[in-house]
């Protein structure tokens, strides 16, 4: 497995750009660290980190080619929200350009833009661990959101859907109606754990 690794970080270094490929090393090691806090299979979270971004070398446009290339489906919301698309095409790429055939890390790369709702165990670390790792300075609840990812995954997960569409709909940008859902999915729980009907 190191091998493999190894060989995934010297082909995405050549790939990406040196901040893309920063960014990545550091969703890695995160994904690791919430996978020891969770008990969750390092390996899967170290692959499922490095592999996240793997299409995010290549254009929206040119990504909307390849899909269509190799026969893969994209919604309206997809074509009108193309930023989203480096994560199916990641997931395709993951499959069958870098052998990886754990449907877990497969899924965990296609949604971790987007979410959805009941993502699994792996799915939530990728997703958070792309939103807090420690290059990211951006978003202003960022201190909140890093303490709470290792506290409540779910609470977390909710933290970051309402903050990411906040800005979307600020910003007059299309949101993706699966983050709506995963939103609403994550909201549900976020007041049933706070007493909330």
């Amino acid at each position: 497995m190191k091998e493999i690794i190894l060989n995934l970080r010297n082909e995405l270094r050549g790939k990406l750009s040196p901040q893309r490929y920063e960014h990545t090393i550091s969703v890695s090691f995160i994904c690791m660290a919430l996978a020891m806090k969770y008990d969750s299979d390092l390996d899967q979270a170290e692959l499922a980190g490095l592999l996240h971004d793997c299409a995010k070398y290549l254009g929206d446009g040119e990504i909307i080619k390849k899909c269509q290339k190799h026969g893969i489906e994209l919604t309206d919301d997809e074509r009108k929200a193309p930023a989203v698309l480096h994560a199916k095409y990641g997931a395709w790429m993951a499959q069958y350009k870098y052998g990886i055939e754990d449907s877990e890390i497969l899924d965990a790369i296609r949604w971790h833009t987007t979410g959805r709702p009941d993502m699994s165990l792996l799915e939530k670390i990728v997703f958070i661990a792309d939103y807090i790792e420690p290059r990211r300075d951006k978003a202003g609840d960022l201190p909140v959101v890093r303490s709470m990812a290792f506290i409540d995954l779910d609470e977390c997960v909710y933290l970051i859907l309402k903050s990411t569409l906040e800005y979307l709909r600020g910003k007059k940008c299309f949101v993706d109606s699966m983050s709506m859902k995963a939103y609403a999915y994550y909201e549900r729980i976020h007041r049933e754990k706070k007493g909330e009907q």
